[in-house]
């Protein structure tokens, strides 16, 4: 009996062990999801959050892309995992396409400076029918670090927002 409690508590110590070097889930150092902040509606675009990470591989946060079907609007939001609660310059960026030959716009959070305690953004611009692209930076409090991630190319091309029905 007394060997049964010694392997389930060995099992549940072994567990706790592991799972501590899991990942955290998006937002859960700031407190914030991507949801959250770019508000009603919004959803994550497939393969729409990147790693946020410095020149050491080390992840920082990580970068969100997302869309709302009702407004045709792309939502883009940097959410910190590294430096959280300490103002530090934070970036959302969101590049939209209008055709081939022509520039991207880019649109970008309007606070300046751009130091922020838990997120940047959100950065919201209607791009139906176009093609995005996003990125988010994070640095240091001492601007040693800078931590970068997104899409080099760009996608999630066309989307049209959703029609609304009228009630007759």
């Amino acid at each position: 009996m007394t060997s049964n409690v010694i392997t389930r508590l060995a099992s549940a110590t072994l567990l706790a062990t592991a799972l501590a070097g899991l990942p955290a889930p998006a937002g859960a150092a700031s407190g914030y999801t991507p949801e959250q902040v770019c508000g009603s509606g919004f959803h994550r675009v497939a393969l729409g959050t990147r790693p946020v990470a410095d020149q050491t591989n080390t992840v920082r946060g990580e970068v969100h892309l997302l869309y709302s079907p009702y407004t045709g609007e792309h939502c883009v939001v940097t959410v910190k995992s590294d430096f959280v609660g300490t103002p530090t310059s934070t970036t959302a960026t969101l590049l939209v396409r209008n055709s081939f030959f022509t520039p991207p716009l880019k649109y970008e959070d309007p606070a300046d400076p751009k130091y922020f305690k838990y997120y940047a953004g959100p950065v919201k611009a209607n791009a139906h029918g176009k093609c995005v692209s996003f990125k988010g930076t994070i640095s240091s409090p001492d601007s040693a670090i800078r931590a970068s991630g997104g899409w080099g190319s760009f996608g999630d091309c066309g989307r049209q927002p959703r029609r609304q029905r009228a009630f007759r």
